[in-house]
């Protein structure tokens, strides 16, 4: 069977007088392979180059957050007022300026199938769901805090 004049006018072309560009190709998934091996995660067309989808969070609770956020000022004030921090364990992560936090976020809120473009803060991600908005967030504590203790069993 003959190959068809124009598919080997192609390989022609890429493999003969532009070998620039088979270079390039070849480089680009050499690339893609590092990052896939030394990264575990990959190229994520949804956030940018270089981001791969392996970011490790915190356990536990996570309450992401921002010092510029009137919404997040209000959450703050009422754990302090309650002393939430003293009955609800829970890591806090800003997100302004700091990437990481903010894959964090994006992974998350991917993880609740939330659209990227509305996400906000104060946000909470509780191991499984994630709550939006200061209301929802302060109910949440609400709810945490009214729960009993768990005692840690003795040996």
């Amino acid at each position: 069977m003959r190959t068809p004049k124009t598919l080997h006018k192609f390989f022609k072309l890429l493999l003969g007088k532009n070998k620039r560009f088979l270079f390039f190709v070849v480089s680009i998934l050499l690339l893609e392979i590092a990052l896939v091996a030394f990264n575990g995660g990959g190229f994520d067309w949804t956030r940018g180059f270089l981001h791969t989808t392996t970011t490790t969070a915190p356990p536990g609770i996570l309450l992401f957050e921002a010092s510029d956020c009137a919404n997040c000022t209000k959450v703050e004030t009422f754990i302090k007022n309650n002393a939430v921090e003293s009955k609800v364990k829970f890591t806090r992560l800003d997100v302004v300026n700091n990437s990481t936090n903010m894959n964090i976020l994006s992974d998350k809120a991917q993880t609740c199938g939330l659209d990227q473009s509305q996400l906000g803060v104060p946000f909470l991600w509780d191991g499984s769901h994630c709550i939006l908005g200061y209301v929802d967030v302060i109910q949440f504590f609400r709810k945490e805090m009214a729960k009993p203790a768990v005692k840690p069993k003795n040996p």
